[in-house]
């Protein structure tokens, strides 16, 4: 049996249904939940499978072989891929161990704040691209908000079940924590009059990312030290939250390249 290593979600629910390959195998190799059991349709077979069952089989997991129906009614979904699993929900943290975050830290680092992203598909698609440029920490509002479902992490391709994700309850007192502990935090919106490729993005950073209809809220948008920009010379006059996002993310990594430590 696999055991999880960060917080584990409280509440009612203590177990869930991933599905898709890719977020069974990242959970997986993740190890930050535990397995009760495995699900393979009978038609599954080649090195994808291979890859699940060996994983399980040096973890002592159960693997259990199943029709795609019984694979449908358990993940509630046509888009199981053949793979399920029975596990611990995803492990998060809370508000208050973010300063304890922050002083493990040593130097700089980069986290992302997303203010009500409330489509699972935006919210993968972000933490995907927050995994790839080297964020280290991701906040998401309990309310008003998508959570790390095993849809998001499905939309993710399975990178959710690597990042370190905090489930705040008040998105304006989360950034004043973060620049009472010597971060700077910095929030796209159109208006902003940063543009993104003149902002600095290097140092201690959080990026804030606001939602798909309004954007970042009056009462966040306060908190932020400098809001940033992305040209557009489009008739359209903003982006969708995670494209957007992700050239912020992917700037910032291209910036803290050039200046390791920064």
């Amino acid at each position: 049996m696999i055991k999880h290593t960060g917080r584990q979600n409280t509440g009612k629910k203590n177990t869930e249904i991933l599905f898709g390959f890719h977020s069974v195998y990242e959970a997986l190799k993740a190890a930050k939940r535990w397995f009760d059991t495995i699900f393979i349709s009978q038609s599954r077979s080649g090195k994808r499978g291979d890859k699940i069952v060996s994983l399980a089989a040096a973890a002592g997991i159960k693997v259990v072989v199943t029709d795609a129906g019984h694979l449908e009614e358990l993940s509630q979904s046509d888009a199981h891929q053949g793979i399920a699993a029975r596990t611990s929900v995803f492990p998060v943290y809370k508000g208050s161990d973010i300063v304890p975050w922050i002083k493990s830290r040593q130097g700089s680092f980069l986290a992302l704040v997303l203010d009500q992203i409330e489509d699972p598909q935006n919210l993968g698609a972000l933490i995907r691209t927050a995994l790839c440029t080297g964020v280290e920490c991701i906040m998401i509002p309990k309310n008003r908000s998508a959570l790390p479902t095993p849809g998001v992490s499905r939309a993710s391709a399975g990178a959710m079940e690597h990042a370190q994700i905090f489930i705040v309850t008040n998105t304006a007192a989360t950034l004043r924590t973060l620049k009472e502990n010597q971060a700077w935090t910095a929030g796209l919106d159109a208006g902003g009059d940063t543009r993104l490729f003149q902002a600095d993005l290097t140092g201690c950073l959080a990026l804030v990312v606001g939602g798909e209809h309004k954007g970042i809220r009056p009462g966040v948008r306060k908190e932020c030290d400098f809001l940033v920009s992305i040209p557009n010379k489009g008739p359209i006059n903003s982006l969708n939250a995670s494209v957007a996002g992700g050239m912020a993310m992917y700037e910032a990594l291209r910036q803290r390249s050039m200046h390791p430590g920064g």
